[in-house]
């Protein structure tokens, strides 16, 4: 199966009641960055999904995540 990351960006900044543009503004990015990670086509670097989650109040993880396999290949 083939990986993806996905997020639940739009649906932890709704229940914040804050529009793409003031998320934008919170984390110090474009409301287009907003916008082009909720819609999967671009996928934040390790500090932006960390800002984000510090901005929405959740973990990383709960934030973003692998759909698939998603484990670490051994030696």
């Amino acid at each position: 199966m083939k990986e993806r990351l996905l997020n639940r960006v739009r649906d932890k900044r709704e229940q914040h009641g804050l529009t793409q543009a003031e998320l934008a503004y919170r984390v110090g990015v474009s409301r287009k960055t907003i916008n082009t990670i909720e819609n999967l086509v671009f996928f934040p670097s390790a500090l932006l999904a960390i800002r984000i989650a510090r901005c929405l109040e959740v973990g990383v993880e709960e934030l973003f995540w692998i759909e698939g396999d998603g484990t670490c290949l051994s030696k």
